[in-house]
């Protein structure tokens, strides 16, 4: 145990004394917020630029009415100079487009005959309007043509709004839900990505030992299985202490933006304000959305869910660092990892697909709960799952599955680890690693 915790010490020490783990740790949390302001700010400023569409109807079944200019597009009308006069001044002007409304015998061939020329590809979100703009007129012109009054069709429109709640009196919502997914889908991918960093860290480390045949002298005197254990263990330490760092970080953001729009952090976390209460609460606040979307942010379980993002990452990370260890321990250079590295990353590739295509639309489904369970996959899906309310046994029964598994895989890896460890000169094959795992002694 004492020659473990000198590796362990030596690895930690080495981890946090890198000027670029000292800058990272501090900066990362600027550089994800600064990230984040850029974001909004590019798509304010993309709103904020006006596309100019011209539109020639020749149909007369359209008129400036129907074609109001929003915040970001502005309509002129182009009927009197025709389609192909159109075209010029439009491919030779600074416009968006030009929209070409033929006139045909039937409204069925009018749905089908429009065209809208510009320079390069429209967006999406700007031809749908289109297309919703001219549906909607021709719709409407149907209706009339079969004698129905339109009016009665309008006032005949309403808007549903089914609230809900759960079983203990808690309200639910759209805009919860969001952020559930929010934050949830967030922090399934910043897993992937910290187990991805620091297990390919234990790896270089291996391989920069080896190469430099210090590897040789400290098997010596140490097991390849204390050396494997104490440098997983001293980077997970490592990851840990900016795990911390980072979640004090956090804790005064939230502080900060909590006083900022008026709402108290330990009365929203310690208890869970009643659906009626909630209810007035919003009905009377004044700070408006922001406000409301920060007080929704801290009915959810943030504190249960950053412990769970703790165990999580450290199961996720001693299990595939166990793979990236013996990986690093059976080549010389980082190229010949390449062949090995697929099917570490399939799991945690497919973790994160499962998430975003199940657990988004039905995190209690039979898939969701399934791969939650798996461990190569349960610390992104059952992270993925948490906001929405997973019950104790089930992650029990995750938690149990993980640290079994990892137990199993680091003695597995730790074979491969104390052979490849001192081989040199030969590219290995799946085979040979096979081999390695039947040595005995």
């Amino acid at each position: 145990m004492s020659k473990l915790q000198l590796i362990i010490q030596r690895e930690f020490i080495a981890k946090v004394r890198n000027k670029s783990f000292i800058i990272m740790t501090f900066l990362s949390p600027m550089i994800m917020v600064g990230m984040g302001a850029l974001v909004y700010f590019l798509m304010q400023k993309n709103d904020e630029k006006v596309k100019k569409i011209v539109y020639v109807d020749q149909s007369g079944l359209f008129s400036k009415e129907d074609f109001i200019n929003t915040k970001t597009i502005h309509y002129s009308d182009y009927t009197t100079l025709g389609i192909e006069e159109t075209k010029k001044k439009v491919e030779e002007g600074n416009y968006y487009g030009a929209l070409y409304i033929p006139k045909q015998d039937s409204l069925e061939l009018l749905a089908a005959s429009v065209e809208f020329y510009s320079k390069d590809s429209p967006g999406m979100s700007i031809m749908n309007s289109l297309e919703n703009k001219i549906e909607g007129k021709i719709r409407n012109k149907k209706l009339t043509d079969f004698g129905i009054d339109l009016n009665k069709i309008e006032s005949s429109k309403i808007r549903t709004d089914i609230k809900m709640y759960n079983f203990s009196g808690e309200e639910s919502s759209k805009l919860i839900n969001g952020l559930k997914i929010g934050v949830g889908a967030i922090a399934g991918y910043l897993l992937m990505m910290f187990v991805m960093i620091y297990g390919t860290s234990v790896m270089r480390s291996v391989i920069e030992e080896k190469t430099s045949r210090i590897i040789e002298v400290i098997v010596s005197s140490v097991k390849p299985f204390q050396l494997m254990l104490g440098k997983i263990i001293g980077n997970a330490s490592a990851g840990l202490l900016q795990f911390f760092i980072w979640g004090i970080i956090l804790f005064v953001i939230v502080t900060v933006a909590s006083s900022i729009f008026g709402v108290d952090v330990v009365e929203m976390q310690s208890s869970r304000v009643p659906a009626e209460q909630l209810e007035v609460a919003k009905q009377a606040t004044s700070g408006g959305k922001g406000q409301l979307i920060v007080q929704e942010i801290l009915r959810l379980p943030l504190l249960k869910l950053f412990l769970l993002f703790i165990f999580y990452f450290l199961g996720g990370y001693m299990l595939y660092s166990s793979f990236f260890a013996a990986v690093g321990a059976a080549v010389d250079n980082e190229t010949d990892t390449q062949q090995f590295m697929l099917p570490i990353m399939l799991p945690l590739i497919l973790a994160v697909y499962v998430g975003f295509a199940t657990v988004i639309n039905d995190p209690h489904g039979p898939i969701s709960v399934a791969f939650s369970y798996i461990p190569l996959t349960s610390p992104i899906v059952m992270l993925m799952r948490v906001p929405f309310g997973v019950s104790w046994y089930e992650l029990l029964i995750s938690m149990m599955l993980l640290i079994i598994t990892f137990v199993f895989v680091v003695w597995l890896a730790a074979k491969i680890y104390r052979v490849g460890i001192l081989m040199y000169g030969k590219k290995p094959t799946y085979k040979d690693l096979y081999k390695w795992l039947k040595y005995k002694g």
